[in-house]
């Protein structure tokens, strides 16, 4: 069951130039979650779709599907900063700040990867800011000597969390052992969040294991995401967490429309069913989950 519509601030008015194009027009509003959530993932500076929406109208229209709060994220300089001005404009969001893997060796390229990380610490110190991410290793998009700033990019931002106290937030590509192998040379942060978990039932052994958070976003609807779902099924229910990672991933069976803090229950049910657990107590969970993840909201 949903609305017929999206939100009214994601509903692109009939002269739109492509209006006619539905892979841009946002799905319609899931019906609310019984108790509210956190998205521990969003990229509220990145459009996706026909129109541009306002940190405050995205806020508000998770807010009304019972999404209480989201984690708004930066990937290289202009939008950790963006994130800063946003945390400060809207108390409903956290913020984590770094340099993206695959923009690591674009800032190494240009002799900017240093002063690049120096102001990355220095956003983090925002009280707002509560992770160091996305960081980590893409082995999809970066190869060759790439992958050595991607690496040592993926250290320094490991030694900022660990001397901040701040949660660690993974982006990990086809890469899944030799995050690992980093985690255990370098000593992992308190708190480790393996963001948009892609991994299999191996690596949720290893989380469980490390006490890491998995984070499932819309891929784990998809109808080939199989390993997903298995690695849910065998998580630590104390462990899990659920993100958008929008404007992408938008869960089935709207993949491939834009996506947005307010489409978050839509996943929470498909994670109901594969853990068996009743939505509610499901949701009561995920809250506590990210609370502990990442500190309170208020």
């Amino acid at each position: 069951m949903c609305n017929s519509l999206a939100p009214a601030p994601y509903q692109a008015s009939s002269d739109a130039t492509d209006a006619k194009d539905s892979r841009k027009e946002y799905p319609p509003a899931p019906e609310p979650l019984p108790v509210p959530v956190m998205d521990n993932h969003t990229h509220l500076d990145f459009r996706h779709g026909l129109i541009e929406v306002s940190v405050r109208d995205a806020m508000d229209s998770a807010e009304a599907v019972g999404v209480q709060g989201t984690v708004q994220v930066g990937c290289d300089l202009e939008s950790s900063r963006f994130t800063v001005e946003a945390v400060e404009a809207d108390p409903r969001l956290l913020g984590a700040v770094a340099i993206h893997p695959n923009d690591a060796p674009v800032y190494a390229g240009r002799g900017e990867l240093e002063s690049a990380l120096a102001e990355i610490e220095e956003l983090a110190a925002h009280p707002r800011i509560r992770a160091i991410g996305e960081t980590g290793l893409d082995f999809f998009r970066t190869h060759g000597e790439g992958l050595a700033h991607q690496r040592y990019s993926f250290r320094r931002h490991i030694d900022i969390a660990k001397r901040l106290g701040l949660t660690l937030q993974i982006h990990d590509r086809d890469a899944h052992d030799d995050v690992v192998q980093v985690l255990r040379e370098e000593g992992a942060p308190d708190r480790v969040v393996f963001h948009c978990f892609s991994g299999d039932e191996e690596l949720a052994r290893i989380c469980n294991e490390n006490g890491w958070y998995m984070s499932f976003a819309g891929t784990m609807t998809f109808k080939n995401a199989g390993n997903l779902r298995a690695a849910l099924a065998i998580a630590e229910p104390g462990r899990i967490l659920v993100e958008t990672d929008s404007p992408f991933l938008t869960p089935h069976p709207y993949r491939g429309r834009p996506n947005a803090s307010y489409m978050v229950p839509y996943t929470v049910r498909s994670m109901a069913e594969v853990t068996g657990n009743d939505l509610s107590e499901l949701c009561s969970r995920l809250a506590e989950n990210t609370l502990r993840a990442y500190g309170s909201w208020a």
